[in-house]
């Protein structure tokens, strides 16, 4: 057959006839899948009060100040009934992805100043221990010195029964950031499982070179 045409569209291919003796292609129409989580609005507490503008935000709360800027493929909208919601400028697959990422770290930072996050982490091992000096986390981890850091500002650190680490605060970027510094110190190893994990963390434990021998 020399003549060319449609024959249809199916799952957001294009399907066309390819006269004889002719290379021919198949073209693919990538469709931009809505985000789910963009799309949702973000509410507001009473106790935060809101700085706002297309391309950026503050929200002001009891326990801090966040804000942030959005890239020009999204902007922010506060509705009548007091709620935000982010929506696209325009739509791009770059577009879809900052839809629900920023509608994400809009919530993050209202979350953050009215209620705050916190971060849990265990330390599992002979000997292990934590406490709190003054501004300082001090942990014993089998190394020849106990291990000092300073709690960043704004962040705050509680140790429960010597090897329960909790640190919180309202910025949740900055918690996650400390925490994953902590762990650093002694990740959990993989045979008997000692070290610093996330609660709830599972590790993965290998099977030693004894175990495997039987």
């Amino acid at each position: 057959n020399s003549r060319t045409g449609f024959l249809g569209k199916s799952q957001g291919i294009l399907l066309r006839v390819i006269p004889a003796g002719r290379v021919g292609f198949i073209r693919k129409t990538v469709e931009c899948k809505e985000s789910r989580i963009g799309k949702k609005p973000i509410e507001v507490p009473s106790n935060v009060t809101l700085t706002l503008e297309e391309q950026f935000v503050k929200a002001k709360g009891p326990l801090g100040e966040l804000s942030l800027n959005y890239p020009t493929e999204v902007k922010v909208v506060k509705e009548e009934t007091g709620k935000l919601r982010v929506f696209k400028t325009v739509e791009t697959k770059r577009a879809n992805q900052m839809h629900g990422l920023f509608r994400t770290l809009t919530d993050n930072i209202i979350v953050g100043v009215s209620k705050g996050f916190d971060k849990r982490l265990q330390l599992v091992g002979v000997g292990y221990r934590a406490t709190v000096e003054g501004k300082d986390l001090v942990m014993n981890l089998g190394f020849s010195h106990p291990v000092r850091m300073a709690v960043p500002e704004g962040l705050q650190v509680k140790v429960e029964e010597n090897t329960r680490i909790i640190v919180s605060g309202y910025d949740k970027s900055e918690i996650g950031q400390f925490a994953a510094t902590i762990k650093k110190w002694r990740p959990p190893e993989p045979y008997k499982g000692k070290g610093i994990r996330y609660q709830d963390e599972i590790v993965r434990r290998k099977e030693g070179k004894a175990g495997k021998k039987k």
